[in-house]
């Protein structure tokens, strides 16, 4: 036959009222048996102290020994044995003669008739206990002598029946089991009023099912590439998965800590303990460009923050070689609008049959666009730098700003070192030029001066990377030489897209390379932004050095956008 089988409680406080109910079962059944049999001990001695003090109180009445002495004992002896029984609250109490023959007891049947026990003790003179099943049943009883003039003339016997003894036990263990039924009530109470209150913190889930959600939970964390960030109400960590400390360059435990002590960039800190949702802001660490997103943790109350991170990185500089190639495409599509009109002009010269005109006028329109080439590659013979240049120059003729290349410039191809990505080149020259024809465009004369050569550094092996750009705008407010660089500072309106990230990005490239990024006021009015990133074990020709050390006061002529040498160049 198949045994059914009993069912487990699923849930945790089901489980934990089974394991109470089962210990205070043990517990209470353990404490029964030890009271029964402990308690029977006792009360079996106890009872033995009571029945030798009640049989030794009679045996020691003068009146006993009195009616012992005369013709019918039972007659004066069974009364005050009786009263002496309810008194003392005993089974019985027999006096018998030295042959055990009873002259008192409480079924006046048992009287003239043979005591059942043993007497021999007390013959002897000697008081004794013993158990004993007589007439009443099995008793604890005493027997004790009689004595008058050194001589036993009889014998009294007093005693408790063993059930009498028993029903005092059960009656404590009855109480006992009360208390512990009590107690597994209480504790039934408890456990129900524990599970609703756990129930409503755990959203209904039980133990199964929590520990299975903490599984995909680890799981989660460590799969996600995205940075996961939880606060607690005290703005103190509470977790942050691996992608999350790789984001934010923190390492060790972080848990408990608060995220103002986490050494992260001001604006970031503040965006971290900011009590309101923040929706796709882009901040910067010390080496990426990081998407924010908070949320609150909120049940009535709040209870902390959870915070998302995306590494864009990588997305913002293709976004910002995006806007150089459409800066790009809207300079070739104006030069294609400006060599048509020329094309034009060399076609209505010939209709008009002055040929030889025509020729001059489309030979220095190719002059000058090759001299521009020239000039520019003379200068800054790095391919890159070169063709940055060449590109932002017809980007910024477009936008009515003049863009020259100072003739103290000097750099060589195979010059700067691998470690020196072109990316980074791109995202420092580039937007400081984007930023200084900003500030140029609308003044007078605008213009933007820039130079680059390499210089030997002081006390250093190496050389050092200089890059100086110079506009003729409003210029930068001394007071805020140090918010420029910082994301979302910006003089301009904001766009679509935000202000303030170029300088930033700028600030970012220079320090992952260990570089300096300054400002100053320009001679003329403006600002001029100077880099200097030092190139590693990179060394420069003697030209470059020289170009350095002039380039440090040279007022001298630069090639400007139009093809032309410029004089009276920025410092």
């Amino acid at each position: 036959m198949r045994i059914p089988r009993v069912p487990r409680p699923r849930s945790l406080a089901g489980q934990l009222f089974g394991m109470q109910a089962v210990l205070i079962a043990v517990v209470v059944a353990g404490y029964a048996l030890f009271t029964y049999v402990s308690d029977r001990s006792q009360a079996e001695d106890a009872a033995g102290r009571q029945a030798m003090a009640v049989a030794r109180s009679v045996a020691d009445s003068p009146s006993v020994v009195a009616a012992i002495g005369t013709s019918n004992p039972t007659a004066h002896l069974e009364s005050y044995s009786l009263k002496v029984q309810r008194d003392t609250q005993v089974d019985f109490i027999t006096i018998m003669n030295p042959q055990g023959i009873r002259w008192t007891h409480p079924d006046r049947k048992q009287i003239g008739k043979k005591f059942l026990g043993h007497i021999g003790p007390a013959l002897k003179g000697d008081s004794f206990t013993e158990t004993y099943t007589g007439t009443l049943g099995a008793s604890v009883r005493a027997v004790t002598p009689v004595t008058s003039g050194g001589k036993v003339i009889g014998l009294v016997s007093a005693g408790i029946r063993v059930e009498a003894i028993t029903q005092r036990v059960q009656d404590q263990v009855t109480a006992l089991i009360g208390v512990a039924a009590g107690a597994l009530a209480l504790g039934a109470v408890g456990t129900y009023v524990v599970n609703a209150r756990l129930r409503r913190h755990t959203h209904g889930m039980n133990a199964t099912e929590l520990s299975h959600m903490h599984d995909y939970h680890q799981a989660a964390l460590h799969a996600v590439r995205e940075g996961l960030l939880m606060l607690d109400g005290q703005y103190r960590v509470a977790l942050m998965n691996d992608g999350g400390r790789e984001l934010l360059g923190v390492t060790g435990d972080v848990v408990g800590r608060s995220v103002a002590n986490l050494g992260l960039p001001a604006p970031l800190t503040g965006a971290l303990l900011s009590s309101e949702e923040r929706v796709d802001e882009v901040h910067l660490t010390a080496s990426r460009v990081l998407v924010v997103n908070t949320s609150p943790v909120s049940g009535g109350e709040r209870r902390g923050t959870v915070v998302t991170l995306r590494d864009v990185t990588e997305l913002q500089s293709l976004m910002g070689e995006l806007d150089s190639e459409r800066g790009f495409t809207q300079a070739l599509r104006s030069q294609a609008h400006e060599a048509a009109n020329r094309l034009h002009t060399v076609v209505s010269l010939i209709e008009l049959g002055r040929a030889e005109e025509a020729v001059d006028f489309a030979t220095a329109e190719l002059e000058l666009a090759q001299t521009l080439t020239d000039q520019v590659v003379s200068a800054v013979n790095e391919p890159v730098l070169a063709a940055l240049l060449l590109g932002k120059t017809a980007q910024s003729n477009e936008r009515g700003v003049e863009l020259v290349v100072s003739e103290d410039s000097s750099m060589d191809d195979g010059l700067l070192p691998d470690s020196l990505s072109a990316r980074d080149l791109v995202t420092i020259l580039g937007n400081l030029i984007d930023n200084a024809v900003d500030a140029a465009q609308g003044s007078l004369r605008a213009r933007v001066t820039v130079t680059a050569y390499t210089e030997a550094e002081a006390g250093a092996d190496g050389s050092a990377l200089v890059l100086r750009v110079a506009d003729t705008g409003a210029g930068v407010d001394p007071a805020h030489a140090e918010a420029v660089f910082q994301r979302g500072f910006s003089t301009k309106p904001a766009g679509p897209g935000g202000r303030g990230l170029g300088l930033a990005l700028v600030r970012q490239a220079v320090n992952r390379h260990e570089g300096t990024l300054t400002v100053a006021e320009a001679e003329g009015g403006g600002a001029v932004f100077e880099v200097r990133l030092p190139l590693w074990g990179a060394g420069g020709d003697d030209d470059g050095v020289g170009a350095s050390a002039s380039a440090s006061t040279s007022t001298q002529g630069s090639v400007s956008s139009q093809g032309s040498v410029s004089k009276g160049g920025t410092s």
